[in-house]
């Protein structure tokens, strides 16, 4: 079982730290895995566009904390309310916990999740000089939503760098009660957990056990990760989760396999020494493996300033 521990965030709504991520899960097969997982004792559920089976696993809606995310096709601030009003249709319910801003990239409008031109990249929308959204035009619609409806307890952001952050702090004086992002030993970013940490930005791990997208090197196979694991009794998924918490952030592994959603729930309290010995392995085999720029349909744009998106305009 889960230690049960929790985290509040900035407006005061508290959520469990161990939640199940439902991202890179097939249709027809996320359902099941989420009904599994609510079933094992997961509460806090992380939606993305998909619908769950959260209805057959026959716990009452107010005793799970369901979070989703706005898709980079409604970023214009005409748009985002009726994305959301979609995402609470297809999950059954009146409101959510917590909302996300997805990327801090608009693609081109329309019914299209991946509009692509003749090359196969993703056409963005419009840059906010010739009348396209920015990220604060988004953000500053998650907050008149977050204030004049009941349609999602908190706001947030996914996938947001130091800089995009402090871009909508500044323009609109409100701070994002979440920042979702790939984070494992392998990308330890000090820069982006202290300045979270400092604005009270409760930073939520997907990939905590690295990311196989574009098929890069995963921590939770490295050698070093398995010996330590095993020293503790513990599977290296186990090992890395722990390595999440241990810093004070929410994690969200994603599996499908009953065992796997059972044993992700099964956290424990990692030790100093380990803690320190699996950032030494990280340190010295960082990779980032969700670059959108090197998707089999490319995004043209520069989110991290990464060497793979150099040339691309930046992400704002």
């Amino acid at each position: 079982m889960s230690l049960g521990r929790t985290v509040k965030l900035n407006n005061g709504l508290v959520i469990p730290q161990v939640g199940y991520g439902t991202w890179q899960a097939a249709p027809g097969e996320v359902e099941k895995a989420v009904e599994e997982a609510i079933k094992v004792g997961y509460r806090h559920i992380d939606c993305a566009l998909v619908a769950t089976g959260i209805k057959s696993s026959g716990v009452p809606r107010e005793e799970l904390v369901l979070v989703s995310k706005l898709w980079n096709n409604s970023h214009r601030p005409s748009d985002v309310e009726a994305d959301l009003d979609l995402t609470l249709k297809q999950l059954g319910t009146s409101y959510l916990d917590v909302y996300l801003i997805h990327w801090p990239v608009a693609f081109a409008p329309g019914k299209d999740l991946f509009p692509k031109d003749s090359n196969d990249v993703v056409k963005l929308d419009e840059s906010a000089e010739k009348g396209g959204p920015s990220i604060v035009d988004t953000w500053k619609e998650l907050v008149r939503i977050s204030k004049e409806t009941k349609k999602t307890k908190a706001i947030g952001v996914s996938n947001f760098t130091v800089e995009q952050l402090e871009k909508i702090i500044t323009a609109t004086g409100v701070t994002p009660a979440m920042n979702q992002i790939e984070c494992h030993p392998s990308l330890i970013q000090p820069e982006l957990f202290k300045y979270c940490n400092e604005k009270g930005i409760i930073i939520t791990a997907y990939s905590p056990l690295g990311n196989n997208i574009t098929g890069k090197p995963r921590v939770i196979d490295h050698p070093e990760i398995k010996r330590i694991a095993e020293k503790l009794g513990k599977s290296p998924a186990q090992v890395l989760i722990a390595w999440v918490t241990k810093q004070g952030f929410v994690v969200i592994p994603k599996s499908v396999t009953p065992e796997r959603i059972k044993s992700n729930f099964e956290d424990f309290e990692l030790s100093d020494a380990d803690f320190e010995e699996i950032n030494k392995i990280g340190l010295a085999n960082q990779v980032r493996s969700n670059i959108p720029y090197e998707y089999g349909t490319s995004w043209p744009v520069d989110i991290f300033s990464t060497p793979e998106e150099k040339g691309q305009p930046k992400a704002f």
